[in-house]
């Protein structure tokens, strides 16, 4: 078994302190509907170390990380489930949560917090006139193929679902475009392969597509801002990822992971 220790979520009542039973039930409302998932161990109930909550999962041997298509796949199941009626799922609010990251951000300059405030408000000022902030279908909040593992004889399982909410599908499909448009590190195949498993709909057709991935981008770099504060190599990525954003470096872009 292994146990994981609760981290971030935007729509949280406490972003510090999330509702680890719920993602229990997630767990257990993915695999009865169809989606392979991490699931839970039986008689352990989640409990608190050091303020945060601790949940007890089953060890997935053997594995590897999704391709691009098989994490379409399961996007595209997902998707289209109805919302569950017995969970309380949050709202996605990427909006409030970069605010509050950006405003505790103390390892970057006030210019740069300010900038990059500014650039936060601009976005959701676009995103507003679109139907992002309106759909109500449930999505994972994190999904990248690290989340969606292969084991050696079997289907791909679905992993972590703290940021698992209410909002907009495309938040999923974002971080795969982004890896393909801005950073190449998904190539044409790869990515194609994506949108067809998906069921042909590619997120970058969409007229939101660039300011979703500009926001995608800020929430990325806010993370590290955060950091910054307390680790030099964290400082100097930081710096990195604000040159890119205000056009300064050409894509594709290359980001160290943190």
């Amino acid at each position: 078994m292994y146990c994981r220790t609760q981290g971030w979520w935007p729509a949280s009542a406490d972003p510090e302190q999330p509702n680890a039973k719920r993602q229990v039930q997630i767990a257990s409302w993915l695999s009865a509907n169809g989606i392979e998932a991490n699931l839970p161990i039986d008689g352990l109930d989640p409990v608190t170390v050091d303020n945060r909550p601790v949940t007890w999962w089953m060890p997935i041997a053997g594995h590897r990380h999704a391709t691009p298509a098989e994490l379409g796949a399961v996007l595209h199941k997902l998707h289209n489930l109805p919302a569950p009626a017995t969970i309380a799922l949050p709202n996605l609010d990427m909006v409030s949560y970069l605010t509050e990251r950006l405003e505790s951000a103390s390892g970057i300059s006030r210019v740069d917090r300010n900038w990059l405030q500014d650039r936060l408000v601009w976005l959701s000022a676009e995103l507003a006139t679109t139907e992002v902030f309106q759909s109500q279908r449930v999505v994972h909040g994190d999904a990248w193929q690290g989340n969606l593992v292969v084991p050696a004889n079997g289907a791909p399982i679905l992993l972590d679902f703290d940021h698992v909410s209410i909002g907009h599908p495309d938040w999923d499909l974002i971080p795969l475009a982004v890896d393909h448009e801005d950073f190449a590190r998904i190539g044409s195949t790869d990515y194609g392969a994506f949108v067809t498993a998906y069921g042909g709909y590619d997120v970058r057709e969409t007229a939101w597509f660039r300011a979703l991935a500009d926001l995608q981008e800020l929430r990325w770099t806010a993370f590290v801002a955060v950091k910054a504060a307390h680790n030099a190599d964290a400082a100097a990525e930081a710096a990195q990822r604000l040159a890119c954003l205000r056009g300064e470096v050409p894509r594709p872009w290359r980001w160290t992971a943190f």
